[in-house]
């Protein structure tokens, strides 16, 4: 508890004064003022994030961490329990949706077992973190015991600690974990309280009965965790997953660094909504990737007031919108930093009382 708590304190309120300064520079630019619309906006979030006049998103990372869920047995999924492993192999072959997109913007993946049901096999890029082999089932009782999930969130922390020593300017979060479409939903659910019929979706593509049975699942969790929305660890450890608390974990730890963080789909904003009951302020540091399909994902983003840059009907998970995202946050910056001014190109400006709009 010691790692979470201190790593609470030390993040930050976000300094606005530098919210003028860059956008009278950004007006200085070679173009009509604010017409790159959202570019900008996030280069003054980068801005403020990071404290820096000239911010660098050079050295991007994405955490994709995997977790097992014992709520599977109650028939919650499209796939077997097995597909977990699976994946994470697939990861470490560089044969996933997420390596894919990760190289296509010049990011690395950091692979992480925060709870897999098996034991896997050594691998360099392998990071075992395993709290427990699966998280219990939450129709039942608690998913994993307040120590777990304090150990699974400071797990987190460490990873990204680790990997900070190497340079990170900007952060992405995935995961991986058959099921956790499940707890995400009642995390949604008991933080929010919107019912359970309107943040649950269809996850991996269950069909009708299947969909009920989740709703139903869900709520059976519910009642019987009875989990306190204003306490992000009760949450946690009574309907959540190892992964889950793994990227919260990571997402704290960012802000306390002043590193941005690109939230993916819906289990990430389910740990970042996680990470902002636990410290409000992680909020500021955030930028949502995209908008789910996952209806829940909206009600999140809602919830914390956070708008999404992408909106192309995935569901994928694993930091593959992160990834995206990443790139619009890096063509941003570069924006701010790499374009020309009036003055040093020599641009004639607006003339007062004309409206330029090209």
């Amino acid at each position: 508890m010691d790692l979470l708590n201190e790593t609470i304190k030390k993040i930050e309120e976000i300094n606005y004064s530098l919210k003028n300064t860059t956008q009278k520079r950004l007006d200085n630019l070679t173009k009509p003022q604010g017409s790159l619309g959202r570019l900008e906006d996030l280069a003054i979030q980068i801005v403020e994030i990071t404290g820096k006049e000239n911010p660098s998103v050079k050295n991007k990372v994405i955490f994709t961490m995997a977790g097992d869920h014992g709520v599977v047995e109650e028939g919650i999924s499209a796939f077997p329990q097995e597909v977990t492993p699976q994946m994470v192999y697939n990861f470490l072959s560089d044969g996933a949706g997420i390596n894919v997109l990760a190289r296509h913007v010049g990011a690395k993946v950091i692979v992480v077992d925060m709870g897999v049901a098996s034991d896997m096999d050594k691998h360099p890029d392998l990071i075992i973190k395993k709290v427990n082999y699966g998280t219990k089932n939450i129709a039942k009782g608690p998913a994993m015991t307040r120590e777990e999930a304090i150990s699974s969130v400071e797990h987190g922390i460490e990873v990204f600690e680790n990997e900070y020593k190497n340079g990170i300017d900007i952060v992405g979060t995935g995961e991986m974990g058959i099921g956790n479409t499940t707890p995400s939903s009642a995390i949604v659910s008991a933080i929010t309280g919107t019912s359970v019929d309107d943040v649950t979706g269809r996850g991996t593509g269950i069909d009708d009965d299947a969909f009920q049975n989740k709703i139903s699942v869900i709520k059976k969790a519910l009642d019987i965790n009875k989990p306190n929305p204003k306490d992000g660890l009760d949450v946690l450890s009574k309907t959540g997953g190892f992964e889950i608390g793994g990227l919260a974990g990571v997402i704290l730890a960012a802000a306390s660094r002043r590193v941005p963080v690109v939230i993916d789909g819906f289990i990430s904003t389910a740990a970042a909504l996680i990470a902002y009951t636990l410290q409000n302020n992680t909020k500021d540091y955030m930028i949502a990737a995209h908008s789910s399909v996952e209806k829940g994902h909206v009600v999140m983003l809602e919830h914390m007031k956070l708008k999404p840059l992408l909106d192309l009907n995935m569901r994928l998970g694993e930091g593959t919108g992160a990834a995206l995202a990443m790139s619009i946050v890096e063509a941003s910056v570069k924006i701010l930093t790499e374009m020309a001014t009036f003055e040093s190109a020599s641009v004639s400006q607006k003339t007062e009382g004309e409206n330029v709009t090209t």
